[in-house]
């Protein structure tokens, strides 16, 4: 019969460096557990960066709610490749009511009506086979366009149009109908260089947006899609046909359209 072990082998081996089966335990889990943390370090990071980023964009949403934006990516764009800018915010109040009426009957008929996105407009779209192209445009509401204009980049492709998604539901949960057609009105490009209902008024028709005739605001409007192929004070045959269009819409399109009005 063997016999007992001394009561201090255990701690007799433990502090030679003979076998401790708990110790042993307790450094392969801290092994384990150092591996899983030294592997993915920059998950974490990348993790951290877009967590700020999402704050920064929350932030700048609810500040731009009551201070105007002052440059966005397409005016830095314009200005860094040598072309001079041509802008002066106005109010709401200081564009001629038409003009935004124009614009929901050009662009988003929607517009009072839906949070941001139009996916009615966006089935249509895709049931037609529109894609990115420049027809996609009318499923792009005003809202959508002017997160867009204030955030993102002018190429079109199918990671700017997913992106235009939550920014224009961010935009709908934090402004006003009225604070988003003011805002796309004064950001929205009417030229190379051209920024905003005023100093489109100014430049192509020599007057304030306030005193835009109704003519005149259907032919701002009409030029929207394509502001650098399209010129108000000179417009095409077929410029005068969209503008006829949309007055035609206009219409009908008003009773549902207050929510953008001054």
């Amino acid at each position: 019969m063997l016999p007992a072990p001394h009561p201090n082998t255990t701690l007799l081996l433990t502090a030679t460096g003979g076998y401790n089966p708990r110790a042993t335990a307790n450094q392969a889990q801290m092994g384990t557990r150092s591996k899983v943390k030294h592997r993915h370090p920059w998950f974490r990071r990348a993790a951290g960066a877009v967590l700020l980023l999402f704050l920064i964009l929350i932030l700048s949403i609810i500040l731009f709610r009551f201070v105007n934006p002052p440059i966005t990516p397409v005016m830095l764009a314009e200005k860094l490749g040598g072309t001079t800018l041509e802008q002066r915010w106005v109010p709401l109040e200081s564009i001629s009511r038409t003009l935004p009426l124009a614009v929901i009957a050009s662009e988003d008929g929607h517009f009072c009506t839906h949070w941001g996105v139009d996916w009615g407009a966006v089935r249509d779209a895709v049931k037609e086979g529109k894609g990115v192209g420049r027809s996609f445009r009318g499923a792009s509401t005003i809202t959508m366009q002017t997160g867009k204009n204030l955030y993102l980049w002018t190429a079109r492709s199918y990671v700017r149009k997913l992106l235009e998604v939550p920014l224009a539901y961010l935009v709908s949960a934090f402004w006003p109908k009225q604070r988003v057609m003011e805002v796309y009105l004064n950001i929205a490009q009417w030229g190379p260089g051209i920024f905003g209902a005023e100093a489109a008024s100014q430049h192509y028709f020599h007057k304030s947006a306030a005193g835009l005739t109704r003519s005149e605001a259907l032919l701002l409007a009409a030029t929207l899609p394509s502001p650098r192929l399209r010129n108000p004070s000179k417009p095409s045959p077929r410029m005068v046909r969209i503008a006829r269009s949309v007055e035609r819409r206009m219409p009908i399109l008003a009773p549902r359209s207050t929510c953008a009005l001054p």
